[in-house]
């Protein structure tokens, strides 16, 4: 992907707004040789089990979380053809999602790591301010915890230095629209079950 394309998105995503303007995000960019070998060792320590730490968040989740994730995990499965029993198949597809989805470029949203959850929730509007951006550039973009699931990979690679953290990742590129897993559509929950109204007419 261009650096020229890339910048413009970057550009128009961190004007994102952020608590008293800290504006504190700090974007650590991979492509090229450099995502290359974090794509080789992701994969190399998937292969192998090593573990995946949780960098925020509980061991588990509310019942209706967990099983929202558990039903798109299935139905992605089921658009592949994959069969609940078919464990090689499985296993082979989730060694190919753990090479960072093949994207051309990786985007490593980083904060300082005496910041508040204020400033997560400021990470989070600069990500979607990103996927916007590349969409009106022609880039897909895919936010997902799996770009950061082995985090110590990443800061000898990208120079990232001791005192960041590295929140998620932001993956650009182009899909392949035939692709089975780009037809899919996640279902979404209701509206009437997400938003509670009162005093309103």
């Amino acid at each position: 992907m261009h650096k020229g394309t890339i910048l413009k998105i970057l550009d128009a995503a961190t004007r994102a707004p952020s608590s008293g303007n800290t504006q504190p995000w700090e974007l650590f960019v991979a492509g090229g040789d450099a995502l290359d070998r974090l794509r080789r060792a992701f994969e190399e320590r998937f292969r192998k089990g090593v573990p995946q730490p949780r960098s925020t968040g509980t061991a588990t989740m509310a019942p209706g979380l967990q099983k929202r994730m558990d039903e798109l995990k299935a139905a992605r499965f089921a658009s592949l053809g994959i069969e609940p029993e078919d464990a090689a198949a499985r296993q082979a597809m989730s060694e190919r999602t753990h090479q960072l989805f093949g994207a051309p470029t990786v985007v490593y949203l980083c904060m300082d790591r005496t910041l508040t959850a204020w400033s997560i929730f400021d990470i989070g509007l600069l990500a979607q301010s990103i996927m916007l951006a590349a969409q009106k550039y022609g880039v897909d973009s895919a936010a997902a915890a799996l770009l950061i699931s082995y985090p110590d990979l990443i800061p000898a690679e990208l120079e990232i230095p001791e005192d960041v953290w590295i929140l998620m990742g932001v993956a650009l590129g182009y899909r392949d629209r035939q692709h089975p897993l780009n037809q899919y559509r996640n279902p979404r929950r209701p509206l009437q079950e997400v938003v509670r109204l009162k005093g309103l007419t």
